[in-house]
């Protein structure tokens, strides 16, 4: 009970200590905006924040005044004020891994953000953990998008960035509670649909048909070896996707994932053939309920060194519930996580209820319970999350 009353108590007191925090984001400074013409609520993107981003961190209906110095050279284009932001998140947490116990988990995250348009057709962005649990973490997104290729749809990455982006994306997500089928490693496997180093292409048709593919590292975004390269093996891993809107509330998807890797355990080294797959699904009706799923099956033929295939399936689920569309102050979301592998250590399911309240558009307070049905223990976070 003690523990609860102090946690109760943290809440109020964070709600007051941040209800000031008024500052808004780069893009919004960049056009004169709120932060809710592409966010509801933050850091959830609305259809309209896809298309800004992918046109290059670009309003096609607005210009942004003096953006661009005048240097008069045309082959020039110099951004006059570096644009810049902040992400500082912070929690509380009781028997977070079963530890019985509470904790201060503040600051969680701290990253500065920076990103636009590096001329009509080029664009930028990247963020840096200053801190993620009390480590530097360093560069996470970062990368250089070339927009609308040969006059064409077509648009180019080419940097660090989350395989899983295209499908839903993690960093984007309202709940402490993570999609943890996207993270899931297999034996000694570097290669999941998180973090990872390559190219992406991306197209889209007025069908309301998506297709993108991407050419991977496929070990993540580890630092470089003894001969200053990333990627660890000869081989490279391939991702493509297709997605259909359904007339104005559905959209269906689809993505296949195919690789191979060099792995090494203790003085063995093997190769691993890594196959994923899987389908995905969202259904909005009028910004107010939104449901999205994914199921998401694997394949390793070697990732434990002694020729023995592991299978793996996995799912989430999550239903987000905004009263008054993008003008409600509160929100429920609901997520539900589920993996079974015959590497047993991964096997994983929990149920998770969260409930959030926007104190300003850049500044969320939220409240989340989940309970981990596999290790049959509950898990309390309270919390705030604020961009400036």
């Amino acid at each position: 009970m003690k523990n609860l009353t102090f946690v109760l108590f943290a809440l109020i007191l964070f709600t007051f200590l941040n209800d000031t925090i008024m500052a808004i984001p780069a893009f919004a400074r960049k056009y004169n905006m709120s932060c809710q013409t592409c966010h509801s609520p933050f850091p959830r993107v609305k259809p309209y924040g896809d298309e800004f981003a992918g046109n290059g961190f670009q309003l096609s209906d607005k210009e942004a005044p003096r953006y661009y110095v005048d240097t008069g050279d045309e082959e020039l284009t110099l951004i006059r004020d570096i644009p810049l932001a902040f992400r500082l998140d912070g929690f509380i947490t009781y028997n977070h891994k079963q530890s019985k116990a509470s904790d201060i988990s503040a600051p969680y995250y701290l990253k500065i953000m920076s990103g636009g348009s590096l001329s009509s057709k080029v664009a930028y962005y990247f963020y840096f953990f200053f801190s993620e649990r009390g480590e530097v973490a360093g560069v996470e997104d970062a990368f250089i998008m070339f927009n609308d290729l040969f006059g064409t749809d077509l648009d180019f990455y080419i940097g660090q960035f989350q395989v899983s982006d295209p499908l839903f994306k993690r960093e984007l997500r309202l709940t402490f509670e993570d999609y943890h089928i996207y993270k899931t490693n297999v034996g000694f496997s570097n290669a999941n649909l998180a973090y990872d180093r390559g190219i992406m292409l991306t197209y889209g048709f007025e069908t309301g048909t998506d297709l993108t593919f991407e050419i991977l590292n496929g070990n993540g975004i580890g630092k470089a070896n003894s001969f200053k390269i990333y990627d660890n093996d000869v081989y490279k891993n391939f991702f493509g996707r297709v997605s259909q809107d359904i007339g104005e509330n559905l959209r269906i998807g689809g993505f296949g994932y195919a690789g191979k890797e060099e792995l090494v355990a203790g003085n063995v080294a093997f190769e691993n053939d890594v196959t994923m797959f899987g389908p995905d699904v969202t259904l909005a009706f009028n910004d107010i309920i939104e449901l999205n799923a994914q199921y998401v099956f694997r394949k390793d033929k070697n990732p434990v060194g002694v020729s023995t295939e592991f299978k793996t399936k996995g799912a989430f689920a999550e239903l987000i519930y905004t009263p008054n569309g993008d003008n409600s102050k509160w929100y429920a979301n609901g997520l539900f996580n589920w993996i079974e592998s015959d590497q047993i250590d991964l096997n994983y399911k929990s149920a998770t209820a969260h409930i959030g309240y926007m104190f300003r558009r850049n500044v969320r307070m939220m409240a989340e319970y989940t309970y981990n049905f596999t290790n049959k223990f509950g898990m309390a976070v309270v919390g705030v999350a604020s961009a400036f």
